[in-house]
């Protein structure tokens, strides 16, 4: 040591050790549980969404299968009523939807549609003129309004 030199008895700095990154501090772990829990509901929401939405999916299939390819109107307009009918119920229930027929059924489905398209639209053939053996069916408008309704109609 050089007594001239006072800083020739310092030591070097030691810096400390680097902080770990395990274990995390326990706002990190609370955060992690909180994430684990919203992706848990978040899941669990999506799959019963997903399953209570099945019936639309399986009408929105009916109607573009072979129904499209049938020749007669009446039988076209059977089945397209019928996929019609059977996404309703599926929809409302049995005890809402198996009473309505006629106008009772064409004001159903507008007001659950949140639409015109059944009471003055193509789908008034849904109504009495389901049952006339010499209809005649827009085909493509009434698929267009079916079609609007499986997918946009309010559930229960």
């Amino acid at each position: 040591m050089n007594p001239a030199d006072p800083l020739a008895g310092l030591r070097d700095i030691h810096l400390p050790e680097p902080v770990s990154w395990w274990p995390p501090a326990p706002g990190w772990w609370l955060t992690a549980v909180l994430i684990a829990a919203l992706l848990v509901l978040l899941s669990v929401f999506m799959r019963r969404r997903f399953a209570g939405n099945r019936y639309r999916r399986a009408a929105l299939a009916a109607l573009a299968g072979p129904v499209l390819q049938m020749d007669s109107d009446a039988r076209f307009l059977a089945e397209v009523a019928a996929i019609l009918r059977r996404a309703a119920i599926a929809a409302y229930g049995r005890e809402r939807v198996v009473p309505l027929v006629g106008e009772a059924w064409l004001a159903f489905l507008d007001e659950t549609g949140r639409t015109s398209a059944f009471t003055t639209g193509a789908g008034r053939v849904l109504g009495t003129d389901l049952y006339r053996p010499d209809v005649q069916v827009d085909r493509e408008r009434l698929i267009s309004a079916v079609t609007d309704w499986i997918r946009r109609h309010r559930s229960c």
